[in-house]
Parts: C-alpha cells; sequence; structure tokens
C-alpha cells in the first residue's frame, strides 16, 4: 500500500511538473508572436551570434602561436633524427631557422578570416537583400560552428587555416544578417541605435575577453575545450534561431522591396565617407594587437599574464562610450558626425601617446582612449548608414552593412601582415604616430554629415508591402497612417499636404465647417 501511494505522489509531481512546463511553453509562445517580444528575443540572438564571432575570432590569440611553434618543433625534431639519427638535436638554432617561418604562418592564418570575410561580403550582402535576413543568418552560424568544430580537431596548419577561412564565410553571412536585421526590426531611430549599441557591446566583450578565456582553458584543459564550449553556444543560438524565426515557414519572398543593389550604394558620397571612418578608425586596433605583445616583451620586459590582459581593461570604456553616444544621440540626433569625429581625433592622440608609455599601467590609459573613441565612431555611424539607406534608397539593409563589414575587414586584413612590416621597416612609434595621423586628418570628412537628419525620407516600395495582412480596423488605421505620412498627406487621405509646420489645411476647413453646422455634441 505505501508503495501505492509513493507511486501515485511520484506521478501527481510529475503531472504538475509537465502542467508547469506546458504553461511555460505557451507563455513562450505567446511572447514570440508578440512583435516587441520577438524582437527583444531576436537582439538577443544576433548579440550572442555577434558575441561568439569576434570571441572565436580572438580566442585563437594566445592558442594557436604556441601550439604551432609546438608543431613545428616537433616536426623538426622528427626530421633531424631521421635525417641524423645518430647526432644531437640542436633546439636552439633550428628555432631560429624557423622563427621567421612561423611568424609569416601565423600572420596569414589570422588574416585569412578577414580576408574571405572581405571577398565574400557582396555577395552575402545582395544574397540577404533577395532572401531576408534569417537564412543567411542560420547559415552563418552553421557554418561558424563547423569551423569551431574543426578548430578543435586541427592538428596541422593546413586544418587550422581551413578552419579560419569557414570562420570568414560564416562572419560574412552572420554579422552583416544580424546586424541587417537589428536595423529592420528597430526603426525609430532612437531605439536603433541604442539596439545597435548593445549589439556593439557585446562585439566588444566578445573581442576583449576571448584571450584571457581561451588562455586560461588552453593551460589547465588543453587546446580543444575553449573551442568545444564556444561550439555548443553557436549550436544553441542555432536552436534558438530556428524556434523564434522559423525561417522556413511560410515565406512571402515574393513580397519583399528590392534593395538598393550594392554597386550603388558604394558610390554614395555619403555612405563612403561613413565606411572610410569604420575602417581608418579601426586600424589602431587591428594594428596593434599582432604588434603590440612583442613591443611590450622588448621594452617594459612584460610577463605573459599582463600581456594576455593588455586588452581587457578596455573593453569598460568601450561600454561607457557605447552608453554615453546612444544617450547623446538621444537628445541630439543632429549631431551624430560630430560624436564620430570626436572619436576619431580621441583615438588619434591615443595612438600617438602608445609608443610613450613605460610601463603596463601607463599603457592601459591610451589603450582605454583608442577603445572608447572606437565606441564613439561605430554607435554613431553603424545607426546613420541605415538612416542613409531609408532617406536615399531603399530600407532594405543587407548590402549597407555588408560594406560596413568590408569596411572593417579591410581593417583586419591588412593588420597581421601589414602591421609587422611597418615595425620591421620603419619601427613601432612610426606605427602608431602614423596611425593617429590618419585619424585625426579623416575626422574633419565627417562634417560632410552634418546636414544629414534634414533630408526627408524618400518615399519607399517597403511601406507598401506587409508580410501579413492588416489584422482589424485598427492596424488599417495605422497603416494608412504611416502611408500618409510617408507620402506627406494627411491622415484623412486627402491630397491637400501638410505644411512644414504641420498645419493641415482640410483639418482645419472640415472643423470650421462643423461649427457652422451647429453646435458640437458629446
Amino acid at each position: 500500500m505505501d508503495g501505492e501511494g509513493g507511486s501515485s505522489g511520484l506521478v501527481k509531481s510529475a503531472a504538475v511538473k509537465l502542467s508547469e512546463m506546458g504553461e511555460k511553453t505557451k507563455q513562450l509562445g505567446t511572447a514570440m508572436r508578440d512583435p516587441h517580444q520577438q524582437r527583444r528575443i531576436i537582439l538577443v540572438i544576433v548579440c550572442v551570434a555577434l558575441l561568439l564571432d569576434n570571441m572565436l575570432y580572438m580566442v585563437i590569440v594566445p592558442i594557436i602561436p604556441d601550439y604551432l611553434a609546438e608543431l613545428e618543433s616537433e616536426q623538426a625534431e622528427h626530421v633531424h633524427v631521421v635525417i641524423h639519427p645518430n647526432s644531437s638535436y640542436n633546439s636552439t638554432s633550428q628555432d631560429k631557422i624557423n622563427k621567421n617561418n612561423l611568424d609569416i604562418q601565423i600572420g596569414v592564418l589570422f588574416a585569412s578570416k578577414a580576408i574571405l570575410q572581405l571577398l565574400v561580403n557582396p555577395l552575402s550582402g545582395t544574397f540577404i537583400d533577395r532572401v531576408g535576413y534569417d537564412i543567411p543568418l542560420l547559415i552563418g552560424l552553421s557554418v561558424m560552428f563547423v569551423s569551431t568544430c574543426i578548430f578543435a580537431i586541427g592538428e596541422n596548419y593546413a586544418t587550422l587555416f581551413v578552419a579560419r577561412s569557414l570562420q570568414g564565410l560564416g562572419s560574412a553571412f552572420a554579422d552583416t544578417s544580424g546586424i541587417a536585421m537589428i536595423a529592420d526590426k528597430y526603426t525609430e531611430e532612437s531605439e536603433r541605435s541604442t539596439a545597435l549599441g548593445i549589439a556593439l557591446a557585446f562585439i566588444s566583450f566578445g573581442s576583449l575577453v576571448a584571450p584571457p578565456f581561451g588562455g586560461i582553458l588552453y593551460e589547465f584543459a588543453g587546446k580543444k575545450v575553449p573551442f568545444i564550449v564556444l561550439a555548443c553556444i553557436c549550436l544553441a543560438d542555432g536552436v534558438l534561431l530556428l524556434t523564434v524565426i522559423k525561417p522556413f515557414s511560410n515565406r512571402t519572398r515574393e513580397n519583399r522591396p528590392v534593395g538598393t543593389p550594392i554597386y550603388k550604394l558604394m558610390v554614395d558620397p555619403y555612405i563612403v565617407v561613413v565606411a572610410g571612418a569604420l575602417t581608418v578608425c579601426n586600424i589602431p586596433l587591428a594594428f596593434l594587437e599582432p604588434t603590440i605583445a612583442n613591443w611590450m616583451e622588448t621594452t617594459m620586459h612584460s610577463s605573459q599574464w599582463e600581456m594576455g590582459l593588455t586588452w581587457l581593461p578596455a573593453f569598460f570604456p568601450h561600454v561607457l562610450g557605447v552608453y554615453i553616444t546612444v544617450k547623446l544621440a538621444a537628445k541630439h540626433p543632429h549631431l551624430q558626425w560630430f560624436y564620430g569625429a570626436l572619436g576619431m581625433v580621441i583615438i588619434g592622440a591615443s595612438s600617438c601617446t602608445v609608443p610613450a608609455c613605460k610601463t603596463f599601467g601607463q599603457l592601459i590609459a591610451p589603450l582605454c582612449g583608442i577603445c572608447f573613441g572606437i565606441a564613439l565612431v561605430d554607435t554613431a555611424l553603424l545607426p546613420t548608414l541605415a538612416f542613409l539607406v531609408d532617406v536615399r534608397h531603399t530600407s532594405v539593409y543587407g548590402s549597407v552593412y555588408a560594406i560596413a563589414d568590408i569596411s572593417y575587414s579591410v581593417a583586419y586584413a591588412m593588420g597581421p601582415i601589414v602591421a609587422g612590416q611597418i615595425v620591421h621597416n620603419h619601427g613601432f612609434v612610426q606605427l602608431n604616430l602614423g596611425m593617429g595621423l590618419v585619424n585625426v586628418l579623416y575626422a574633419p570628412a565627417l562634417l560632410l554629415l552634418r546636414n544629414v537628419c534634414q533630408m526627408k525620407p524618400s518615399y519607399s516600395e517597403r511601406d507598401n508591402l506587409l508580410e501579413e495582412a492588416p489584422q482589424g480596423l485598427y492596424d488599417t488605421i495605422k497603416m494608412e497612417e504611416r502611408r500618409s505620412k510617408k507620402k506627406g498627406y494627411s491622415t484623412a487621405g486627402n491630397s491637400l499636404s501638410v505644411d512644414e509646420n504641420g498645419y493641415d489645411p482640410f483639418r482645419a476647413q472640415r472643423s470650421l465647417s462643423e461649427e457652422s453646422s451647429g453646435p458640437e455634441y458629446t
């Protein structure tokens, strides 16, 4: 009897738990159907994808050079034993012979991601404009998952090179479609700036926390563990994307507006200025990452932990810069160009002061200044790209954010290859002075954007196309109001336009006729 009572109690408790799980699932389904809740979930999915991409980009910094050096040493020792079995192996002389070759291999491996991303982005931007944002994001996450798994199992340079190149392919789809999806879901300028600012904070966090994350796990758990952890997070993010957005269900692609071709966006002078600013402001970060560790070891005699934690303190001023720019943009949106120009001046001044630092503590200040300035530029100019598309082209954002991704890729493709050559031929001081001078000289070019906020939105066919029919009278009225505002007509649907001060002559005429016809009843 006691056994039967215990089993019935277990059954009841299990039934209660199943009921609670059903309620939670039902609540989640309701939240997914709510547009406001759904776009928040989409923001989370995109931010996790951007976090993963930048963690995978930077997590190899403390892992791959050491791992490749071990492989090179073992291979050289094995070859020596085979050729000269009775002689001793002189590791010092062999290391000197192979060091230059290893440095070139590491530089090419690091740059291969940005190079492939640079080549694929024009195609991925057009593809995103054609099919939407969700399927390319899923493709990007899938390729990144495969790339991360190959990193985990790769045991030679060729395999690691394939994994790194595949990551560039995945990033060309995931990064571009993710940022474009945020711009598409958040149409209000203040909300869009906030959402893109959050995404930039995740990008910064991924880039700056990945080296210590990878270094610690590599030291205590081996090469595979950091990549396995990132692969699991990537898989979970892909499953969440399939659950929330359902990219393959009931798509109405025939109603999608036709985006402006990427080659036309590339000749838009305003977009060109923004793209140039994004490239120039990221050059100091892209060029310092592969060179600053050797400089610190030579001039400061820094320890390994100091070189590993070089960029971690800069995360906090980067987030602060994002927060300040979002708040300022909400109050003074017409000064977006000024925030970007100010950021470039800060980057330039900070870059010029890096070679003057003599200790690790002194070095933190200019590196924080560089990241703070980059936050100002990115947070101010990324929403400006979406606004320029809204007012000058069709409101489809795949190609314009592919251009932004190309701008970043140019800087990070040149960094690992060009920066080392500049340091070798001219010196670390000249590298930093040159980067600082370029940023300061480019800042006045953003004056071209000072009148962007005064542009009036162009009539976009997107506003006439609805993925779903309006539900009820309220949605129909809201849709008509949106159309009339876009066309400059009054909400009554007449052909008399509202003047610059918001005066509607039709509405005024109607109110006068009502007053003359009799008293108004309430």
